[in-house]
């Protein structure tokens, strides 16, 4: 098998140096240890990381993927509603952690991104290198080569809120398909049948998604659909509020409006106001996820509630099971709920 030894020849440093870098030492340059890990990389040390960790006593270390790029971190590329979506998220996984399994701890790699070769081998070694159990990923980027890594790796990893699948990685996700089909299928029922979408971002999985239901439910009903009623906006409140205005200038024959997101309704609901329009009497509005700001608003918004406890029960669960030994764990798409409030009525006569 390949030695310590071998890899710091091959790097250039001491054995002493390695094993500080193996032991997750913070006293070993960044350009040292990218050295170090290159020769592990090259030398195929991965393996011998792996046995030696779990030969010791195990480390009961949850490592958190939340992915920023080389320029920024990831908090800052977040939109609000995909900020308090996540935050509630990490509450219930460690709530649900610390129920199920006293003595794991949650750990944070805070190294950035940066395009240099075998930086996904180098992000699977640093993992391994503190000892972590497991991974439990959430607001990642599908083209982020640590996505891939972490796919194809042994470490056992949950995606959350992203398709990603391996022997030892799987997902979870709300059924957002399915939440948009009730909340068209809502409108469809209180009589409207001209009904605009906003989706947020179709080039997006959860819009495509939410795009999708929203089809099918206009579908059954025998509705066609009207592609100048489906306006694309980014995830912010104030783009879903411009494309709104920009729609509203051209039409306003339509009686109703599925938001993809609360904070897209909240910004549609401005631009309604705006030119005179009342909700619900002139149009009827309903967005999706049911953030705290949702029951205060005015009127208090319709939605779809997303089930965080379960997502979060549904992750540690899965992930626990890999730890156990097993493989290929199945993925777990959680059903959403309507709550219905003030925002939605009879379309008008």
């Amino acid at each position: 098998m390949v030695t310590s030894e071998q890899v710091a020849k091959l790097a250039g440093v001491s054995r002493a140096t390695v094993s500080r870098v193996l032991n997750g030492s913070t006293r070993v340059s960044e350009e040292t240890r990218k050295r170090i890990y290159a020769a592990m990389a090259e030398l195929g040390y991965e393996a011998n990381i792996f046995a030696r960790a779990f030969s010791q006593e195990r480390s009961h270390v949850i490592a958190l993927a939340l992915f920023g790029s080389e320029n920024d971190l990831i908090f800052s590329r977040l939109t609000r509603t995909a900020f308090d979506f996540y935050l509630s998220i990490l509450e219930a996984i460690e709530r649900t952690l610390v129920q199920q399994v006293e003595d794991y701890d949650f750990f944070l790699p805070a190294r950035p991104y940066s395009a240099v070769d075998n930086q996904e081998k180098n992000y699977i070694l640093d993992l391994r290198a503190q000892r972590v159990e497991g991974v439990i990923a959430l607001a990642v980027q599908a083209d982020d080569p640590r996505i891939q890594a972490l796919s194809r790796s042994t470490i056992p990893t949950v995606f959350v809120d992203s398709i990603f699948e391996g022997t030892y990685a799987t997902y979870v996700k709300s059924d957002y398909q399915d939440g948009a089909r009730q909340a068209t299928e809502h409108l469809l029922q209180l009589g409207h049948r001209r009904i605009a979408f906003f989706p947020g971002d179709t080039m997006a999985l959860t819009g495509t998604e939410r795009f999708l239901g929203y089809q099918q439910a206009m579908a059954r009903a025998g509705c066609s659909m009207e592609r100048s009623l489906v306006r694309q906006s980014g995830w912010e409140s104030r783009e879903a509020y411009q494309a709104a205005m920009t729609l509203l200038s051209e039409r306003r024959d339509f009686t109703a409006i599925v938001a993809a997101t609360d904070m897209l309704a909240f910004g549609i609901l401005r631009a309604l106001r705006e030119h005179g329009l009342r909700v619900p009497e002139d149009i009827s509005l309903i967005g999706f996820d049911d953030i705290n700001l949702s029951q205060d608003s005015d009127p208090p918004l319709t939605t779809i509630r997303q089930d965080i406890n379960a997502i979060a029960q549904g992750a540690v669960s899965r992930l626990l099971r890999f730890i156990a030994g097993e493989e290929e764990v199945e993925p777990l798409v959680v059903p959403t709920k309507l709550i219905v409030r003030a925002s939605t009525g009879y379309a008008p006569i």
